[in-house]
């Protein structure tokens, strides 16, 4: 676990982001306590933590929000190959322990796996097979956004390091058992096709499944 600085006074989960396209540190994990009934918690964006954080006895509850991350790209550089940053919503202050982990822009995502010590390990993956489309027929694989990862305070690895959507499922991450992670993702469009004007909307699920 890497410190962080104070602050002041069988199983699935499933998460989702919208995308929308428009034309114009180590890690932070820490272990938790195990527990003879397996639970999962899986955080993208917005989520839900009642009674206070999760290291301060909060309970996680269930959370439909879907985040949006966006960007439009001016038709002076449409189609050039300079990748666009995306912009996401959704709280930026970790589930754990209210730290400001992330920054305005990212996206969150993390939660835990608790069990037994001898549980295995769950995995975190990421369905993008439906491509992001503009009602006309007009479509954008969403092999054309990629993130990097991050965490205020982090250093070497990332608990759910960067990547590229693959346009199917992929896996992102093993969530150890009894193991709190977390990280902040910033996306990026690649831009590099010339595509018709308007707005292109999709959705990737993220899903957390233990052994």
């Amino acid at each position: 676990m890497i410190p962080r600085p104070p602050i002041s006074p069988h199983a699935l989960l499933a998460g989702a982001l919208a995308m929308c396209v428009g034309m114009s540190a180590a890690a932070f994990t820490t272990t938790i306590s195990s527990s003879t009934t397996k639970a999962l918690y899986l955080r993208i964006g917005d989520g839900t933590m009642t009674g206070g954080n999760y290291n301060s006895g909060g309970t996680p509850g269930n959370n439909s929000t879907i985040n949006l991350v966006s960007v439009t790209v001016p038709a002076t550089a449409l189609g050039n190959a300079t990748a666009q940053a995306m912009t996401g919503t959704g709280s930026t202050t970790s589930s754990w322990d209210g730290y400001a982990f992330c920054n305005a822009g990212q996206v969150y995502i993390g939660g835990f796996y608790r069990y037994t010590s001898s549980g295995g390990t769950a995995v975190l993956s990421a369905q993008s097979s439906s491509p992001l489309t503009d009602g006309a027929g007009n479509s954008i694989p969403f092999t054309q956004i990629s993130w990097t990862s991050s965490g205020n305070g982090d250093t070497g690895t990332e608990a759910i390091p960067g990547g590229t959507f693959n346009g199917g499922t992929q896996t992102l991450a093993n969530f150890p058992v009894n193991n709190w992670q977390e990280s902040c993702h910033s996306f990026s469009y690649a831009n590099s096709s010339v595509v018709a004007a308007g707005t292109f909307n999709g959705r990737v699920t993220y899903t957390l499944v233990s052994p």
